[in-house]
This record gives C-alpha cells, structure tokens and sequence, in this order.
C-alpha cells in the first residue's frame, strides 16, 4: 500500500532538481515527508532520509490498520511496543494485521522512534495549523494524517517526548512509556581484519587464474593501509594520485569532499579557459552528474565527514610506509588497463570485464569482490570477525594504537572530527584484557608476596 521511492523534486522555475527518497501513498506523494526531506537534504545524507522514511511508512501502515484507535498517545504507545515485540501472535504464529514485524532489537526501535520524533516535531512547528479545520487545506488524506498526528504532539506539551523520550517524565495521563533501555555493550574483540593475511589477501585472493584485480587490491590498500572508510575511495578521480614528492616511490593520495573539493587543476571551458570551482559544478558542468554521495542509484557513495585536510580533502597516511609504495606500483598498472576504456565521469574505478565497461564501478561489486577474495584464502567473511570491507579501517586504527600513537595523531589519521570517534577502533581485544590482569597479577604478587591465595584441589 505505500512503497518507497526515488522522487524528483522541483522547487522553482529553473532547471535545477533534486532527488530524494519518498513515500508514495494510494494517493499521491506524501508531501509533508517530502517537504522534511528537503529541508534537510543540505545536511543529511540520503542514507538518513531513507530511514526516516522507512520510520515513517511503518508509522502509517500501522495507523492503516488501527483506524479505530483515536486516542494518538495510545496509538504512539502501542505503536512503540509493536516494534519490539513484533505483531504475530505467539502461540499461533498469526498476524491478523498482515503487517508481519518480527520483534527488532532495541538499537533499531530506538532510530524508528527517533526518527519519528524529530519527523512529527519538525511538523508541528513548519504546519502547526494544517490538521484543523480548514477548508483552503488541499492535503491528501494521508497528509492530513501525518499533518494530525504533529497537532496533537504540539497541542500535548510534546506528547512524544512524554511517550518516547529516553528519559520520558510522568505523561498527562499519569503514566509514562520510555523506549526501552539498551544493555551497555563493549566489543571484546573488535572486528578488524587481521593483518596477517592482508598481504595474501592482495597475493592470492583478488588473483583469478593469472590475472590480478588490481582495482579490488588498490582499494584495499586505500582501507587497510589508509584507513579509508569503504565508501570514501570511490569518490576518487584519477588527477588525485600524484608520486609523493617526499618519496617519489610512495603514492600522494588525497581523495577530495564529493561536492565541495576543489575541481582538478587544468579543466578547461569549451572556449578553453581555465576553470575553477567546487566539484559538484565540474560534475554537473562536465559531465552532467551529482557528486555520488549525492546519486540515488546503484551508483552512489556515502561520505560521513569528518576532519578534513587542505582544501577539503582526505590524504592517506600509509601506515606502514610500503603501503604507499605498493600502492603507487598497483596503480600504475591499473592506469595501463584503464587508459584502453572510454569514461563519461572522472572516477578512478571503473567496470572492466562487465557491462557497462567504463561505467563506475560500484560499492556493492567491490563488497562481492572482496568477499569472494576472502574466501579465496579461506576467510569466513562476517562483521564480527573483521573480513568485511570496514574490518580493515579497524585494523588501521588498531595498528596505529598498538604502535603507541598518540591520540592526537590518531584522529588526524582517521580523519576523526573528535578524538571519543577513535575509542571504537581501539578498544582492547579479549586477550588483550587477558593479557593486562595476568601482569597486573604479576605485579601484585611481587609486591605482596604474602598476599598469594592456596586453593586446595578437591
């Protein structure tokens, strides 16, 4: 009944559009989503729009299918624990909604509630009026209802703060409903790939037959010996690798903000004139493309932020130094093969055996290659055992801590905007926590010789 869908949006008189996620409704777009969407589509991702609208279609489906329920803070309420709990019948295994929620974990039902939350606020302060009687309002029955559901938060004092906020007071009511609290959790291992079959990774595992992967080895490299996050290296062009003049050897590697680095140096107009200006025009005014993070496609690349060098740009630091010189002598070869292909878009990696050949090459075909890599050299691929394609960022920043670098220079590495991001990449492993209490234990008896414990075997 609703389904999620890519939408173009056109705001005024010029050629200019966006496109963002939507929800489409029996009648027509849902426009006050559209409407949130947009609003903040210069400082969120579309990763971000895509869960709230998912939040928000789970919100109307409900309401679809308990039209009777007129109180909304019962219907929020209820709504809340449905996530939870899930909306079959546990003895039965039936589900006369037809909704069929399995019971999420709380991360999940917290992010579905939040985004509500901030969804239904946002409205009651842009449309405060619109869900009361008003006969100039032209709203679609399923805007009227998203439109009255931020009334009643605005009419209640904040009545979904009341029902959902983590640390929810008495509601008007005289009772009050909190998403439930999440167990602290810290990661005994955390999942980094281990460095000792990285170089067998590049060896054998992107080798097929005699032929090497040589854009499935650079990227690794870029993650593994960067610290790239997986996304970040396909926002590279091929202008942004240079030797570095401190080690010609080595590779200067800077992979610039998708809209707002700087355009490569020597572009030029069609009467020849050097051009200057952000990448999202020399996207659009060169190619006719969005920046990737940016696309709603296959095509697109996330961009998290974080703490840029220069002009908007993230420059590799190898760790260790041969990283960059490997690096450097792959890329070459790769160039060879990528010189033989017409490209109608500046990104470095491009398909090379599939169609179509030349077209950029997805997140989602290297995240199958890598795993088909692993495997290769006998690796399970799973998140909790770091042979995903984010297990070799953790291996960096683990790399990094066990050479005892310093936090200030870790978070210059990492591209980190505060020094709590690195803790994640950081954390000691299980037998590191071993290892710590047996010295510690160590230490306390050379200390205290007499304070040893004799338990008798029984």
């Amino acid at each position: 009944m609703f389904v999620s869908s890519k939408i173009r949006v056109l705001t005024d008189e010029t050629g200019a559009y966006t496109d963002l996620p939507g929800l489409l409704t029996p009648e027509g777009v849902l426009t006050p989503l559209l409407d949130y969407c947009l609003t903040r589509a210069h400082d969120r991702s579309l990763v971000w729009m895509g869960k709230v609208v998912r939040s928000v279609q789970m919100f109307l489906e409900y309401m679809h299918v308990n039209p009777l329920e007129r109180d909304t803070h019962v219907l929020f309420r209820n709504f809340a624990q449905r996530l939870y709990t899930g909306t079959f019948d546990l003895k039965s295994g039936f589900d006369p909604s037809w909704l069929a929620w399995p019971a999420r974990s709380a991360a999940d039902a917290q992010h579905i509630i939040t985004d509500l939350t901030l969804f239904f606020e946002w409205l009651s302060k842009e449309r405060p009026n619109a869900a009361q009687v008003n006969p100039r309002y032209v709203g679609n029955a399923f805007d009227q209802a998203c439109d009255g559901a931020a009334y009643n938060h605005r009419r209640d004092a904040g009545l979904l703060g009341h029902t959902w906020g983590a640390n929810a007071g008495p509601s008007p009511a005289g009772f009050r409903v909190r998403a439930q609290r999440r167990p602290r959790v810290t990661s005994s291992d955390p999942p980094s790939f281990p460095d000792d079959r990285f170089r067998e990774l590049l060896d054998s595992g992107f080798k097929v037959g005699a032929r090497y992967d040589y854009r499935g080895i650079l990227i690794s490299l870029l993650c593994h010996g960067a610290g790239f996050r997986e996304s970040e290296p396909f926002h590279l062009y091929i202008e942004d690798v240079v030797p570095d003049p401190s080690n010609p050897k080595s590779a200067l590697v800077r992979i610039h903000h998708p809209s707002q680095g700087f355009s490569p140096h020597g572009w030029r107009d069609a009467l020849g004139r050097e051009r200057k200006a952000n990448r999202a025009t020399y996207l659009a005014e060169r190619f006719g493309l969005l920046p990737r993070n940016l696309m709603l496609s296959s095509q697109s690349a996330g961009w998290k932020g974080g703490l840029h060098d220069g002009e908007y740009y993230k420059e590799a630091y190898w760790f260790e130094p041969e990283l960059g010189e490997l690096f450097l002598t792959v890329w070459n070869k790769y160039l060879r093969t990528v010189a033989q292909v017409n490209r109608t878009h500046p990104f470095a990696f491009i398909n090379l055996s599939r169609e179509p050949i030349g077209d950029m090459y997805t997140l989602s075909q290297f995240n199958k290659a890598h795993a088909q890599a692993c495997r290769r050299i006998g690796l399970v691929v799973r998140k909790d055992l770091g042979t995903t394609t984010h297990g070799h960022r953790h291996a960096y920043g683990r790399r990094l801590k066990n050479a005892g670098v310093t936090t200030f220079f870790l978070q210059k590495f990492m591209h980190h905007s505060s020094e709590e991001s690195q803790k994640v990449y950081t954390t000691p492993t299980a037998q590191e926590t071993r290892n710590a209490l047996l010295v510690a234990a160590e230490r306390l008896r050379i200390a205290n010789p007499n304070l040893g414990i004799s338990v008798p075997l029984p």
